[in-house]
């Protein structure tokens, strides 16, 4: 019967995140949140996780359920470990595939920039599966730029990867005045209204690829390109839709869309 309350469970290394639906009681929930702890040894702690992101800077809001008191994780993935705070950075593990492809896209020598690179995990996994001469890795939250700090350090990169702490649109008017574009641009980008090409496109140059996280319902995918057509316009550059996958399920009928551009 308690099994049947819940709509998700996700592990975040030693940390259980639960989806619960709005009728459940406070007693089922610490009745299958003492349940996990019995039937996973590896589970240490159990949070009820809401499924709104607060604010632009995407923080969880989680509660404890049972076990440890704790909200910060270690996880691994893509041979990279990465540290970071649930209710203060914003991580998703279901992108896990999606870094591993991306960083399979990189040729040698090339330089990368990441945007809203969070803890690091897409610019970590980047240096460590592929030959990038370096990877520029900007954040604006401030707790997620000291984890990614203390993750190039663990993950033996901070030679190759720079963190570029900041706001994204700050950080590309610095880089256009010194004239600085790159060969790759990777835009996780928030489930936002904005869609930040404006800054992509002016650190891009011709041969540059930019790989777009966008969002929108299963049936919108072709509106989703229009518009990066319009904004390529916009910002009088040429492009090449390379490109689209379905990069996973945000809500019934809504999805997380890759879209992979050429500048030409």
């Amino acid at each position: 019967m308690v099994k049947k309350i819940h709509r998700s469970f996700n592990v975040l290394g030693s940390i259980a995140l639960i989806n619960f639906s709005d009728k459940t009681t406070l007693k089922d929930k610490k009745k299958f949140a003492e349940e996990i702890l019995k039937k996973h040894r590896n589970i240490k702690t159990v949070l009820e996780k809401s499924e709104n992101f607060k604010g632009r800077l995407r923080k969880m809001q989680t509660k404890h359920l049972a076990g440890i008191k704790n909200k910060e994780v270690l996880y691994k993935e893509n041979d990279c470990i990465f540290r970071f705070n649930i209710d203060n950075t914003y991580f998703s593990p279901r992108l896990s595939n999606e870094r591993k492809e991306v960083a399979n896209m990189i040729k040698k020598d090339s330089e990368v920039f990441v945007m809203f690179a969070g803890v690091a995990p897409f610019s970590i996994v980047i240096a460590k599966n592929s030959k990038a001469k370096k990877v520029y890795s900007n954040e604006i939250n401030r707790e997620a730029n000291k984890y990614g700090k203390l993750n190039l350090e663990r993950n033996k990169v901070k030679d190759r990867v720079e963190l570029v702490n900041g706001d994204i649109k700050k950080i590309a008017e610095n880089f256009k005045r010194k004239n600085k574009k790159f060969d790759y641009i990777i835009m996780p980008r928030p489930n936002l209204k904005e869609t930040f090409l404006k800054q992509a496109f002016m650190l891009s140059k011709k041969g540059t690829k930019i790989v777009y996280y966008g969002f929108c319902k299963v049936d919108e995918v072709k509106d989703l390109v229009k518009m990066i057509h319009q904004e390529a316009s916009m910002s009088r550059k040429k492009i090449k839709i390379i490109g689209t996958k379905h990069a996973g399920e945000i809500a019934p009928y809504k999805i997380r869309t890759r879209i992979d551009i050429s500048v030409l």
